[in-house]
């Protein structure tokens, strides 16, 4: 932490910590491992040849550059960028509350156990993840009757106190899909109620004033895959990311592939092998969660493309 007060010319060197500054004169900084001290004033260097080793003053960032910028998520990168810069205090942008709600009659919560008929709320608490991932806030509404008057309800709490209101279930065309209904009665413009991808085709999505509504699938790979494609992205945008969608990246696929309808793009959980190449993995359906448990990626086959063939190069992201 100080400055050496000696000058070094020919044949003269001194001893300094790592990091230390360069005393004056000194063009060359020795790695301790390559010396063989000879006696208290004489050291020999065992090396075959030696880089400077010296950082130069501002080579990093000088006076007046712009180390981040608006719109970046910070991660602890950035928290050391701020602390080398002497930054304590950065302005950030609100988070966004996150309601959700999941309905069916057939769901128990997790500690329960299900009977001939039901299942456990599994979506509840994968969404309430992601919402955390993504740096929102998360209201946990919980299990909603499959009825009007309690969709309505549940619906109307959520309104109250959140940003933006994620729904599983209930937003298909089944006799005890009341969602729909519930958010025209309740003023949500409703833009769109289904998306050609699969899976997730029954998702919708509404706005009301500066309130969005998300009402995605009941089958879990579904509610997984469209929050991340939708719902993220509407969270980071909200709270003013500049990269609010996830980086697709293209990589080779390690086998063929064939499907026997393109007119939705697939979404295709995936991981990467020791060939670096994309492994589909093995996959019943929108309802099988446990596919996931391997997923790194998931592979994105476009509309039109019925087949692959091994080596093809093809569009995956992040799950």
């Amino acid at each position: 932490g100080q400055m050496a007060n000696m000058e070094i010319t020919q044949g003269l060197c001194s001893k300094i910590m790592t990091g230390a500054p360069v005393p004056k004169g000194a063009n060359c900084v020795i790695m301790v491992e390559e010396v063989e001290e000879v006696d208290e004033q004489t050291i020999r260097f065992t090396g075959k040849y030696s880089k400077t080793n010296i950082a130069i003053f501002a080579e990093d960032v000088k006076e007046g550059d712009k180390v981040l910028s608006k719109g970046v998520i910070i991660e602890p990168q950035h928290i050391a960028i701020l602390s080398a810069v002497g930054v304590s205090n950065v302005t950030v942008s609100v988070r966004p509350k996150v309601s959700i709600l999941v309905t069916g009659d057939e769901l128990v919560e997790v500690s329960e156990k299900p009977n001939v008929g039901q299942i456990r709320n599994s979506n509840g608490h994968q969404l309430y993840s992601q919402v955390i991932r993504s740096g929102a806030i998360p209201v946990y509404i919980g299990i909603v009757d499959d009825t009007e008057s309690a969709t309505e309800t549940a619906i109307v709490n959520a309104l109250s106190q959140s940003d933006i209101v994620v729904l599983t279930g209930g937003v298909s065309m089944g006799d005890f899909d009341y969602v729909p209904k519930v958010l025209n009665g309740l003023g949500i413009d409703i833009k769109f109620q289904t998306i050609a991808v699969q899976p997730g085709k029954p998702t919708l999505f509404g706005v009301k004033g500066k309130q969005l509504v998300f009402g995605l699938p009941g089958n879990p790979v579904s509610s997984l895959f469209q929050f991340d494609l939708l719902v993220r992205t509407a969270i980071l945008r909200l709270m003013g990311g500049s990269s609010a969608q996830r980086e697709l990246l293209k990589m080779p696929i390690a086998h063929d592939y064939k499907r026997k309808r393109s007119e939705r793009l697939a979404l295709v959980p995936a991981k990467v092998n020791g060939n670096g190449e994309v492994e589909l993995l093995s996959y019943h359906g929108s309802a099988h969660i446990f596919a996931l448990a391997q997923a790194q990626l998931m592979v994105m086959v476009p509309i039109g493309v019925s087949q692959l063939k091994k080596g093809d190069l093809v569009n995956v992201r992040s799950v």
